[in-house]
């Protein structure tokens, strides 16, 4: 399938360039512009009782008032407010409120801190437009326009709440974006210089990468998140970004360093092409096979953020490698050799001597030490897992701490209540329609006796809904919304709640706390679900690719060890504080798995090739890491620098992950697929393709297999030749 797909591209490479353009241009033209969401609820479906709770307050007090916004004041010389303090507040407040800006429907007196130094305002807005773009945009006229009302007052007026974290997410992610774009150019540039010596190979993958095959997976997963309703987050275009700048990068090299050694082995360069598409085609789409399954496994996820993440990765991945069988192939047809590698002069020379050579022979001879040594290395960097904890603030872990809607938070931690910025509601319905008839104050007084709980209020007049058939009772905890210690209390909360419900009526506990419970329950259900089935669809694609029972096993078991490196490690750096934030494991299992698969698979695909020239096990696992591990090197150098570059966006969050799975691209790259994968391989011998003979060769290895020009070329493969181009010459 792969030689007739090279010999189309070849033959025809003017006409496959004309269809991809005219397919982006129809693609980009009718797709919709993407929406956005940052409101954290919105990731959990209508099953937990969090969105219960959401869902009854909505219904029982539609016009119940719900901050999206907090005005904080306080004085420039961080004194106590003064009385003319607090008449400038007031007046402030009352002209916010007849601004009418956008999406503000009521702006009401706060309340004083304890210490006298703090004021506040709360701004209601629109519940049906909480967590989009346009209430970002009111948090940034709330801030501009009561900065302009506090001007020749003592006071310091800032913005907080959800909508201007919101805001401050938004720029936030700007800022992102910026970072990975410039730092994965400049890295992708330099390193295919140096590989390459040309700077039309260095330039040409960044062309199309984002000029294509970007902006038609951004079509493409804008069309998707229509069709299926999918949730979209500001967090994931910088991950795109990074994603598709180093798979495609990744997917060039494999194809390029094939090309350059066919053109060495003295193919003429339409069949070099055609032979290099032949033989990396396979381990190309296998290895992006692997990848777009593991993504797709996240549609089994309860988190909106990650069934929007996967399909979305997915697409981007599915796009790439088409790019990488037809339209990188095509160009590089009408390009002729000497102009695509100038001005370097040893393209067609085959080196001698190299350290993978070296690395190869050191596998080949000690394949026992190099997998006890590898492996050990991967079993000690593992044991850090066990101190892991994980953060459920996903928006302070995506804002840096410096922004507004940060300082606004912090400070309301420290002069009120931890708790008192985003209090929990327990509402009391009725289960038969009729109006409760409940001992209210007995009640509250049951939810006041709960761990962790600071005080609760409720009143009759203004918490008993019209009908009187729910009551809201608002609980504030000790402890900030998203902490360990919130999250195990309000889980106390509930139950007191459920327990004392009087006949008659049931209780459901909401607020930030309990989203953040049931994020957590949902976390452990992706645990349970997607980490196994993607586990399983991989090998099974290992299984096709390598028609054996027994080198999925070891080869998904070596990617494992990968991510238990990959996490301990980050445990150690970034998990002492308040630990992960709890998305990164499973986007870190999907990645360190898929692209770990991705490197083992073009290694043992090499390997295997090796040996069908009539190679011993260790001599194919030497011969492979002469000429597979300067692609896998590039390759992994490259990717795990590009999501390096996302350390520093200045977001948590992304921090974390551009650390991790940079981080599990090394390890997957220079540990497993370097030292582990192969040399595993030559113990087992001939039993890793058991039940299979993928490595027996068809017929004797021929003679001169492995010198430059004879049948072999380098690494003894045998080039495919295409008799309609022996006819053309």
């Amino acid at each position: 399938m792969f030689h007739r797909i090279g010999r189309t591209v070849v033959r025809h490479p003017v006409w496959t360039i004309v269809a991809w353009v005219i397919a982006a241009v129809a693609i980009i033209a009718t797709a919709p512009s993407l929406p956005s969401n940052s409101d954290e609820s919105s990731f959990l479906p209508s099953s937990y009782e969090s969105i219960k709770a959401m869902n009854l307050q909505e219904k029982a007090f539609p016009s119940a008032f719900t901050p999206s916004a907090i005005v904080l004041y306080q004085r420039a010389d961080q004194g106590k407010l003064t009385a003319t303090d607090k008449a400038d507040i007031t007046r402030i407040t009352q002209e916010l409120g007849q601004k009418k800006i956008e999406e503000v429907q009521k702006v009401v007196d706060g309340s004083l801190s304890k210490d006298g130094k703090f004021e506040t305002a709360l701004v209601q807005m629109d519940k049906k437009s909480q967590g989009q773009p346009k209430q970002a945009d009111a948090a940034k006229a709330l801030r501009d326009d009561s900065t302009a009302l506090a001007k020749g007052t003592a006071l310091k007026v800032q913005v907080g709440g959800q909508a201007a974290q919101n805001l401050d997410q938004q720029d936030a992610g700007k800022t992102s974006d910026a970072v990975a774009l410039i730092g994965s150019l400049l890295i992708i540039i330099i390193t295919l210089s140096i590989i390459f010596r040309s700077p039309l190979i260095a330039v040409m993958p960044l062309i199309l990468l984002l000029g294509v095959v970007f902006t038609v997976s951004n079509a493409l997963i804008a069309d998707a998140t229509k069709v299926f309703g999918l949730q979209a987050n500001s967090s994931i275009s910088a991950l795109l970004i990074v994603v598709v700048l180093g798979v495609g990068t990744d997917y060039f090299l494999f194809l390029m360093f094939r090309y350059r050694e066919r053109l060495r082995a003295g193919d003429e360069p339409k069949e070099a092409m055609i032979n290099s598409v032949t033989r990396v085609g396979e381990a190309i789409a296998s290895a992006a096979g692997a990848v777009i399954i593991a993504f797709c496994a996240l549609a089994l996820s309860t988190l909106g953020f990650l069934t929007q993440l996967g399909p979305a990765l997915a697409i981007l991945v599915a796009v790439t490698l088409v790019a990488g069988l037809t339209l990188f192939p095509a160009i590089c047809s009408v390009i002729p050799p000497r102009a695509l590698f100038w001005p370097g002069k040893k393209w067609h020379q085959e080196p001698s001597g190299t350290r993978f050579a070296a690395i190869g022979k050191l596998v080949g001879r000690r394949s026992g030490m190099v997998a006890i040594v590898s492996g050990l290395v991967m079993v000690l960097l593992a044991l850090g897992t066990l101190g892991y904890k994980a953060s459920y603030d996903l928006a302070s872990g995506s804002i840096p701490k410096t922004k507004e809607s940060m300082v606004v938070q912090d400070t309301l931690a420290k002069a009120y209540s931890a708790g008192a910025a985003e209090p929990t509601n327990v509402y009391l319905t009725s289960t038969g329609g009729k109006p409760l008839t409940a001992d209210f104050t007995a009640y509250a007084d049951k939810l006041r006796g709960a761990d962790g709980v600071a005080d609760v209020s409720f009143d009759k007049k203004t918490d008993l809904n019209k009908a009187g058939t729910t009551a809201n009772f608002t609980v504030t905890l000790k402890y900030e919304s998203a902490s360990d210690q919130a999250i195990k209390a309000v889980g106390g909360v509930r139950t007191v709640a459920h327990e004392n419900a009087p006949p008659g009526s049931e209780a459901f506990v909401g607020g930030a706390s309990s989203v953040f419970k049931d994020i957590n329950a949902a976390v452990n259900h992706d645990y349970r679900t997607v980490f196994p089935v993607a586990a399983v669809l991989i090998m099974l694609i290992l299984g096709l690719l390598l028609r054996s029972v027994v080198a999925p096993w070891y080869l998904i078991a070596s990617v494992g060890l990968g991510f238990g490196a990959t996490l301990g490690t980050t445990v150690l750096i970034f998990g002492r504080g308040d630990g992960l934030i709890f998305l990164l494991p499973i986007i870190m299992y999907l990645f360190v798995v898929a692209i770990g698969t991705d490197y083992n698979i073009l290694m043992i695909a090499r390997l295997r090739e090796e040996a069908q020239e009539g190679r011993s096990p260790r001599e194919a696992a030497n011969m492979a890491l002469r000429h597979a591990g300067p692609t896998i090197g590039a390759a992994g150098l490259i990717l795990a620098a590009t999501f390096g570059t996302l350390m520093l966006s200045g977001n948590a969050f992304l921090t974390q992950m551009g650390f991790a799975v940079a981080f599990g691209i090394v390890m997957a790259a220079f540990v497993m697929a370097m030292f582990f994968t192969p040399s595993l391989t030559a113990l087992i011998g001939h039993a890793a393709w058991w039940p299979g003979h993928a490595d027996r060769a068809a017929e004797p290895a021929v003679a001169g297999a492995g010198v430059p020009g004879g049948a072999g070329g380098p690494g003894g493969t045998d080039g495919v030749r295409d008799p309609e181009l022996d006819k053309s010459r």
